[in-house]
């Protein structure tokens, strides 16, 4: 198991994830940065906590969305998903486990 330092709204965290599957979890990451910083922008300073889960929120939906639609959004601005969706389930588990642990000390 390999580990990956990713930096989410100018903090770094150390990601588990499968052998091989690194670049997934930066490119995953740096998006998933990228809406946190525009929440960020939208509702001003609220605490990482918030903010991840306004962003998990939005990606979710946005997801939701595609599925509806059977995948027919439109082009996608994610990377192409991997052969097997295994390194990316623990490393999402992973970063679960990360904001659970963040959530119990506030």
């Amino acid at each position: 198991m390999a580990t990956v330092t990713v930096e989410v709204n100018g903090r770094p965290y150390a990601v588990g994830c499968a052998d091989g599957q690194e670049e997934r979890v930066r490119i995953l990451a740096k998006q998933f940065d990228n809406q946190v910083r525009q929440v960020a922008q939208d509702v001003g300073h609220v605490g990482d906590l918030r903010l991840f889960l306004m962003s998990a929120l939005i990606l979710a939906d946005e997801l939701h969305e595609a599925r509806l639609n059977g995948g027919k959004a439109g082009p996608s601005t994610l990377a192409p998903a991997p052969a097997s969706t295994d390194g990316v389930a623990e490393a999402l588990n992973a970063v679960a486990a990360r904001i659970e642990k963040i959530a119990q000390g506030i």
